[in-house]
């Protein structure tokens, strides 16, 4: 999936899936060099040194990327880097949607991107997963970041909203999580895990060392019911994480596009929609039949 969409008069976005599997190396630079430049202006030169910063191509492989750009210099100006984590599910192989890393310059933040930087993607993946709901992992110590994933997506535990349940799926994704996955939010194997609480004790000593805030310093939410749980649930000196594990299912996309999406960003939304599913449905059929050209493993039938 490569998608680009106008969000605004002075915005524009690009989302780009598994941009490690398939750009050549000049595309795959100025990628990553738009997420630094980003990053640059929130954090110190080098701050970050795991995931998508790592300069390690196969990272790239299991991630997709959302990119926001203003239109006027084409200046990218904030980024949600999502990755992918193959589970198991059930006896079967199964995959998670980690929210990743959102980043926001500075000086464009209040300008409404939320609705882009923590929920287009997943809505876009949603429908090429044909409707069918997709489980998705936020590791986070902000409050505000807390009750945004309580309240945009369904089944969320933890957390103080109404109906956070830990189910035996829940802890079954969650110790996948943590023993396999664990570099995908930059978190060392010291950390500690409290199964009861989904949450990790120590986490900020795998790379995502200067991402660490005092409870003072992390953003709150409007819902005081959030920042008295992180106040009261995590150890900000010791640099504590709540694992947050939920989905995005056909009730948390009704709401994405009843209470995030602005109405006038709607139709640009659709479009962005039905060129997803225009590429997962009808490009294979185009690349299938094209015997003149390999398209990676399917190679042209010659007599």
């Amino acid at each position: 999936m490569d998608v680009r969409m106008r969000v605004s008069d002075g915005y524009e976005t690009r989302v780009v899936e598994r941009p490690g599997r398939w750009m050549n190396p000049n595309e795959l630079g100025r990628l990553t060099e738009d997420l630094r430049l980003v990053a640059s202006k929130t954090l110190k030169a080098g701050g970050l040194t795991y995931g998508v910063f790592s300069g390690d191509r196969s990272r790239l492989e299991h991630s997709i990327i959302t990119v926001v750009y203003r239109r006027g210099d084409g200046r990218p100006i904030a980024f949600n880097a999502l990755a992918l984590m193959d589970l198991s599910l059930a006896g079967k192989p199964y995959e998670v949607m980690h929210l990743g890393l959102v980043m926001v310059d500075p000086d464009e933040r209040s300008r409404g991107l939320s609705w882009i930087l923590y929920g287009l993607t997943c809505f876009l993946m949603f429908l090429r997963n044909q409707f069918r709901p997709i489980w998705i992992s936020n590791v986070t110590q902000v409050p505000a970041v807390v009750g945004m994933v309580a309240e945009a997506f369904s089944n969320v535990f933890p957390g103080p909203h109404s109906g956070a349940r830990r189910s035996l799926t829940h802890v079954l994704l969650a110790r996948q999580i943590m023993a396999r996955h664990r570099h995908v939010f930059g978190v060392g194997a010291e950390a500690g895990f409290d199964e009861e609480r989904f949450v990790i004790t120590n986490a900020y000593t795998g790379g995502s060392d200067d991402l660490k805030k005092s409870f003072e310093e992390a953003a709150k939410h409007r819902v005081e019911a959030y920042n008295e749980f992180c106040g009261k649930e995590l150890d900000y000196g010791r640099g504590d994480d709540v694992l947050q594990i939920g989905q995005m299912n056909f009730q948390a996309a009704r709401t994405y596009l009843a209470d995030a999406v602005p109405r006038g960003s709607l139709a640009a939304l659709a479009v962005a929609g039905m060129a997803a599913t225009f590429q997962r449905l009808v490009l294979p059929v185009v690349h299938w039949a094209d015997s003149s050209r390999q398209w990676n493993t399917l190679r042209p039938w010659t007599r």
